[in-house]
């Protein structure tokens, strides 16, 4: 829809919410069948890649003993960690990432980023996923949120009608063990319809299934689509609202049908077809299946999948306590094996070329270790992230940190830039004003550029 020449998106309301949950007639169990009153918006610069899979460390994983080790450090600060050689001559990386040693020389390390949040979970992971640093400022996501990568790759970079536009799993990860879903990961302002398409169930299980993906018992295709062309009828009959709004749901309709009767989308959740030899590559564990069926998705259409790496923000990467044994027991080891596989399958597949993938965290970790069983805490002042594929040059390291690992020393760089980086990647411009449904601007990317040094 068009307001004074301004293109907009526009959430649903309650109302139509209400009225078109009358599509469970359909035999239809999507969670998105509405949308925006929106028509898909094309992107204008040429992309370099075509999907995205974030493995987002959710917690704050700690630099220094992954990415950027000081074994020349001070005793109370470089770790237990011995450093060792990568694929990348002169770069090395923790021993407890042996197998993704072996892929630096595909990837771009960036060791010198940097944001203002350092107390809450919630904002710290809401600038790293959208670029938008809102400070200390916490608590769960909010309809008012800027959206997630996935979320403008939806409307700006649409898939075919039968493939989710996003995923995102295992787990709509908390802001503590009790606390409200995490923002970062949602359409914002966008509109529920952008919502990822949530799967928040382990793909490890036997019984693994997504019965968002499966007509109800009695409903054939055939049923399917007559139930379809009656729900049209009524909509147009009972709703009373304006030929756009219908034509807004319909399509959307029209999508959950085309999901439902897919072939290829159905089949790219049954992991249970990967050989088994595939399946243990990528570790037997719910984050290393969820990294293969990123691939399965890539691989079906699907333009982004992000996998949030903990139950709730203090569960997995946030080691305030006990750093080295988490890290080196339940850790390391399963992200190692799923991250190197899937880069190695990529390749193979021929696939990395044009799926970029980014490992991301809330910040880093102190350089000096606490009392707490050897822990460490929170340190945004300086922390690594990963990328690689998609247009990203390979065997890089880009900026780099002071001799304690504390701050930059080179090239600092906040999220908004590595966002503004992953946006041209995919072919949209950051700088770009879109509307919401009260005529609002808003830019993409507020604060960041693109780091033209990290691209092929």
């Amino acid at each position: 829809m068009c307001r004074k020449s301004r293109q907009t998106c526009s959430g649903v309301s309650r109302r139509q919410l209400l009225q078109v949950g009358s599509a469970g007639m359909m035999g239809l169990s999507l969670p998105a069948l509405l949308a925006a009153e929106q028509q898909p918006l094309r992107h204008t610069i040429a992309p370099k890649a075509d999907s995205l899979i974030i493995i987002y460390l959710n917690g704050g994983p700690s630099h220094l003993d992954m990415w950027d080790m000081k074994p020349e450090g001070p005793t109370d600060s470089k770790g237990e960690f011995k450093p060792i050689d990568s694929s990348l001559p002169g770069v090395q990386v923790s021993e407890h990432l042996p197998k993704l040693a072996k892929q630096v020389h595909q990837c771009t390390l960036v060791r010198s980023m940097h944001h203002s949040v350092n107390n809450s979970h919630a904002a710290a992971v809401y600038v790293a996923m959208t670029g938008h640093d809102r400070g200390e400022q916490g608590g769960g996501f909010k309809p008012t949120d800027n959206p997630n990568p996935g979320a403008m790759a939806a409307l700006l970079r649409p898939t075919r009608p039968e493939v989710a536009p996003q995923v995102v799993m295992p787990y709509q990860t908390k802001e503590g063990a009790n606390g409200p879903p995490q923002p970062g990961f949602w359409g914002g302002w966008m509109g529920r319809a952008f919502d990822p398409l949530w799967i928040l169930k382990d793909p490890n299980a036997d019984d693994f299934s997504v019965p968002e993906f499966t007509l109800k018992e009695g409903v054939s295709t055939s049923r399917l689509a007559g139930r379809g062309n009656l729900l049209s009828s009524l909509n147009a009959r009972l709703l009373g609202e304006s030929s756009s709004q219908l034509g807004a749901m319909s399509r959307f309709q029209q999508q959950a049908f085309d999901m439902l009767t897919s072939r290829s989308t159905q089949d790219a959740f049954r992991i249970g077809q990967e050989p088994e030899s595939m399946r243990e590559t990528y570790g037997r564990n719910i984050y290393g299946q969820c990294t293969l069926l990123a691939r399965r998705l890539i691989e079906a259409g699907t333009r982004a999948v992000t996998i949030s790496w903990a139950v709730h923000a203090n569960e997995t990467w946030d080691t305030h306590g006990s750093n080295f044994k988490s890290l080196k027991e339940r850790l390391l080891p399963p992200f190692d094996v799923a991250c190197s596989a899937l880069l190695q399958d990529l390749e193979q597949r021929g696939m990395l070329e044009r799926t970029l993938v980014a490992v991301l965290g809330d910040f880093g970790r102190t350089p000096k270790i606490n009392t707490n069983n050897a822990g460490r805490d929170h340190w945004n002042f300086c922390y690594s992230i990963m990328l690689a594929g998609g247009g990203i040059k390979p065997g890089f390291v880009y900026g780099a940190s002071d001799p304690a690992g504390a701050f930059p020393a080179d090239s600092p760089r906040i999220p908004g830039d590595i966002i503004a980086t992953i946006y041209r990647q995919l072919g949209i411009d950051h700088h770009r004003l879109l509307y919401d449904r009260f005529d609002r601007p808003h830019r993409i990317v507020a604060n960041g550029e693109v780091v033209e040094d990290l691209l092929v």
